[in-house]
C-alpha cells in the first residue's frame, strides 16, 4: 500500500498523478473553493481529536508524541468507518490525502498515511 498513499498540500494544483484526492482535515480550508479543490471525498472523521490538534499545535519537537498518540486514536471505533473507506480507496487506486497544513510532513495526513501503510 505504501505507493498507493501519499499525501500533499490541498492548496496544492490536482494532478493526475494524484489518483483519488481525499481532504482528512477535520475543518474546510480557508480560501480554497470545492472546485479549486478537486476533491473526490472529505473524510474529516478520521482527523485527529481536536485536543489533539490544539495540543500539538503544529509544533515540530511534539510530532513523534502527536503522531504516537493520533495512531492510538486511529484504533479508535469512531474512526472505523471513514479508515475502511480509505482501505477501500488505495486498494484500488493510488490515493492522496490532502491537509491545509503549511508542514505537510509533520502533519496529520503525514501521519495518516505512515498508518495506513502499516494497517
Amino acid at each position: 500500500m505504501a505507493a498507493r498513499v501519499a499525501y500533499r498540500r490541498v492548496y496544492d494544483d490536482p494532478t493526475p498523478q494524484d489518483g483519488k484526492r481525499v481532504l482528512v482535515d477535520r475543518l474546510w480550508p480557508r480560501g480554497v473553493s470545492k472546485e479549486k479543490a478537486g476533491l473526490d471525498e472529505w473524510l474529516r472523521d478520521v482527523a485527529p481529536s481536536a485536543d489533539l490538534r490544539r495540543w500539538y499545535h503544529h509544533d515540530p519537537q511534539r510530532y513523534e508524541e502527536f503522531r504516537r498518540r493520533y495512531h492510538a486514536e486511529l484504533e479508535d471505533s469512531d474512526h472505523q468507518d471513514p479508515l475502511r473507506r480509505l482501505r477501500d480507496l488505495s486498494a484500488h487506486a493510488k490515493v492522496t490525502l490532502l491537509t491545509a497544513t503549511k508542514d505537510v510532513d509533520h502533519s496529520g495526513a503525514a501521519a495518516l498515511a505512515e498508518w495506513l501503510d502499516g494497517a
